[in-house]
């Protein structure tokens, strides 16, 4: 009988927009640093860090004229398995250079579970525009 008079906790998505808590932990962020370089040095803590093994990291040298992060080095291929992860914020804890977070993308339903890896360009944070002038 008290339900009866309590308000509606539904929500119409997705006519409604989702509202997110700011600890939530959705699909991975890979952040790019000020200068629009990647921040992901390849050092491979996430991935040892991971309980469900699901990252997979492939490391590649920085050269003079072609720079992806600051660092000596660059993950080449860095891949997560969405099917084995378990959203657990061990990746993003152990982090060197806060490269990884939580984002708060969590529509992942698939017909096919090779659309569950999602490959770096995929998790990249897309670099900031210039302001228009």
């Amino acid at each position: 009988m008290r339900t009866l008079f309590r308000p509606t906790v539904t929500e119409n998505y997705p006519d409604e927009p989702v509202r997110f808590e700011a600890r939530y932990r959705g699909v991975h962020v890979l952040h790019r640093d000020e200068n629009g370089l990647e921040k992901c040095v390849a050092c491979f803590l996430c991935a040892a860090a991971c309980p469900a093994q699901c990252i997979y990291i492939e490391a590649a040298e920085n050269t003079a004229e072609r720079r992806i992060s600051a660092a000596e080095r660059f993950a080449k291929v860095y891949n997560i398995d969405y099917s084995r992860c378990i959203f657990c914020g061990y990746c993003v804890e152990a982090c060197p250079t806060d490269a990884i977070t939580h984002g708060h993308g969590f529509e992942l339903a698939t017909y096919n579970i090779a659309d569950m890896v999602y490959r770096k360009e995929q998790l990249l944070a897309q670099p900031l525009k210039p302001p228009r002038t």
